[in-house]
């Protein structure tokens, strides 16, 4: 057999936290993890917007059942199977979303922020290397990075970007790890400028500890 590609126009969900206005100054946008989906995800930022801040939730292109009843359905950015198309469709849809939200707005000073939990940490990285967007804040929250970032992201792209690093010191994703502290040092190493926020939790996001990143 012979294998092929096509590229076809496909239908993307996402969610918005508040309202695009004159008075916008910041801007967020937040990747779930895998199995997720954006409504759910969401409401984990339901405290983010105020006159000035819209959150923006996309959800990934590929949807699948969670359990053997067909009952519960999540989100995936991407497998390993044709991965590089996977990561080239979520780019163009990303950017895309991107023009077609901040366009409209282009005369004004944004302050974007980018977070991506679990798979979304990867997918913002991988947004950034190959995207076009433009970001002043960068959250990877339980991102799991096994050959750390460089594998992901090109280091010079995050050079003088605010960059953290967050997990729950419970995250059981991440205690499966033979040495967490390695793993960090590595993370560290690849981004010197990035800041790590740890806390008493799992694998999931905390609003109450996004706060402690805002304050």
């Amino acid at each position: 057999m012979t294998e092929h590609h096509l590229t076809v126009a496909r239908t993307a969900r996402y969610y918005t936290l508040g309202k695009f206005s004159e008075h916008t100054r910041n801007v967020w946008f937040c990747l779930h993890g895998f199995g997720q989906l954006a409504s759910y995800f969401g409401r984990k930022f339901t405290g983010l917007p105020d006159e000035q801040t819209v959150v923006v939730v996309p959800e990934g292109l590929s949807r699948l059942y969670l359990d053997n009843t067909y009952t519960r359905i999540g989100a995936s950015w991407l497998t390993r199977e044709d991965r590089d198309a996977e990561i080239s469709d979520f780019v163009s849809y990303l950017n895309t979303l991107y023009d077609q939200l901040l366009t409209p707005h282009s005369s004004a000073p944004l302050h974007i922020t980018l977070l991506g939990f679990s798979q979304g940490a990867a997918t913002a990285c991988r947004w950034i290397d190959n995207g076009h967007i433009r970001v002043d804040r960068l959250i990877l929250w339980a991102g799991f990075f096994p050959n750390g970032l460089t594998d992901i992201i090109n280091p010079a792209r995050l050079a003088g970007l605010e960059t953290h690093y967050v997990y729950g010191l419970q995250d059981e994703l991440l205690q499966r790890l033979p040495d967490t502290d390695t793993y960090i040092d590595r993370l560290k190493a690849d981004v010197p400028n990035l800041l790590v926020t740890t806390y008493d939790g799992g694998h999931r996001v905390e609003p109450a500890v996004l706060n402690t990143l805002l304050a």
